[in-house]
C-alpha cells in the first residue's frame, strides 16, 4: 500500500509517499481501508520534531481517518469486516491507504456522514469536548465564548455547546468565518479583527460575564479573557503559540480558573463517554463536521503548510 512517511524531523517537506507491506491485525486489532485522513495541527508539531522527540523513525503520521474495515484480528466481537467506521487514534498513522488499530480506536460511522466528515472527528471533537465537558464541566444555561470558532475545534465546540444547551458566543476574523459560526449554532459572533470586539460581551451577558472560555491562542488572549469572566467562571487553553503575562487578580475577586487540556490526558473510561456522545450526535444530527478541503495523500507537505493558516474553515483532510 502507499503511505506517507517520515525518515527524519524537520518541515512539511520531509514527507514522502511510499510503498509500505499491508498491515495485518494482530488479537484485538482490525484493519481500515482509508477514505480520508484527518490533517490537525498536532501532526505538524510531532512532524516538525516539536512534540514526541523520542518517536521512534521511520513513522507515519495521522491521529484521525475514516473509512471501511477490511480484517479482523482474534478476539475482536464489536466489530466487523465491510463496517463503515470513523479512527480516533490507532496504531500504524492515518496517513495512508490502510491502518492499524485496535477494535475500539474505531468508531461506527452513520451512512449520512461522510468519510470526509468522519475523518474530522477524533482530534477536532475531542479537543472541544473535554475542554467543554471534563475539564470546564460547563451545563447547560451557562454562555460559552469560543475563540477562533470557524476553525475545526471551534466548529466542533459550537455544536457540542449548543447540543448540551448551553448560551454561545463565537469569533471569526472574516464575514465568511463568522456566517459560518453562526450557521453552527452560535447564538452571537465577534470578528477578532475589530479593535475591543470583546467590550460587547458585558452587553451581551447582561453584565454577568462568561461561564466558560475555549482559547484556542492564549499567549494572544487570555489576559484579557479573565476580565470577561463572570463569578466561578473558567477558562481552558486549548491552544498557544508562546508565552503570556497576566494579572492574578482578574481571576481573584471572580473565583475564576484557568484550566490546560489535552487529549493525550484522556482515560479510558472518559474516551468511552466522549465517543458515545459522539456516535449519538452523529446519528440525531446535532453533530455536523465541516470538511472545507480535500487534497490528495501525496499533497500532505501542502496540507500541513494551510493547517496551520488562520483563514482554514473547518477541517482539510487527505485522500488516499
Amino acid at each position: 500500500m502507499k503511505a506517507i512517511r517520515v525518515h527524519a524531523f524537520g518541515p512539511p517537506e520531509v514527507m514522502r509517499l511510499e510503498e509500505v507491506p499491508d498491515p495485518q491485525p494482530g488479537p484485538g486489532e482490525v484493519v481500515v481501508r482509508l477514505s480520508a485522513a484527518g490533517v490537525n495541527p498536532v501532526d505538524t508539531y510531532i512532524r516538525s520534531g516539536l512534540y514526541q522527540p523520542d518517536l521512534p523513525l521511520p513513522y507515519t503520521p495521522g491521529i484521525d481517518g475514516a473509512g471501511v474495515i477490511t480484517a479482523i484480528g482474534e478476539g475482536v466481537h464489536h466489530r466487523r469486516v465491510g463496517q463503515r467506521v470513523y479512527v480516533a487514534w490507532c496504531i500504524s498513522g492515518t496517513y495512508a491507504e490502510q491502518v492499524l488499530c485496535r477494535e475500539f480506536q474505531t468508531h461506527p460511522l452513520p451512512e449520512a456522514i461522510s468519510f470526509g466528515q468522519g475523518a474530522a472527528i477524533g482530534v477536532p471533537y475531542g479537543a472541544a469536548y473535554r475542554a467543554l465537558f471534563q475539564r470546564a464541566r460547563a451545563i447547560p444555561g451557562e454562555t460559552v465564548l469560543v475563540h477562533g470558532a470557524s476553525g475545526g475545534v471551534g466548529i466542533a465546540a459550537v455544536q457540542l455547546a449548543r447540543a448540551a444547551g448551553l448560551t454561545v458566543i463565537g469569533t471569526a476574523g472574516s464575514k465568511e468565518g463568522m456566517a459560518l459560526v453562526l450557521a453552527q449554532g452560535a447564538r452571537h459572533v465577534l470578528n477578532h479583527h475589530t479593535e475591543g470586539y470583546l467590550d460587547k460581551l458585558g452587553e451581551l451577558t447582561c453584565g454577568q460575564g462568561l461561564d466558560v472560555i475555549l482559547e484556542m491562542l492564549a499567549n494572544v488572549n487570555l489576559d484579557n479573557d479573565l476580565l470577561h469572566l463572570g463569578r466561578g467562571g473558567r477558562v481552558v487553553v486549548i491552544g498557544s503559540r508562546g508565552r503570556v503575562e497576566i494579572d492574578p487578580r482578574y481571576a481573584m475577586g471572580r473565583e475564576a480558573a484557568i484550566l490546560g487540556m489535552s487529549l493525550y490526558n484522556t482515560t479510558e473510561r472518559e474516551l468511552i463517554g466522549m465517543h458515545a456522545a459522539f456516535e449519538a450526535g452523529l446519528a440525531n444530527g446535532t453533530l455536523r463536521p465541516v470538511v472545507s478541503r480535500e487534497l490528495p495523500l501525496a499533497d500532505a507537505a501542502a496540507a500541513h503548510h494551510a493547517v496551520l493558516e488562520s483563514s482554514t474553515f473547518g477541517k482539510i483532510v487527505l485522500t488516499p
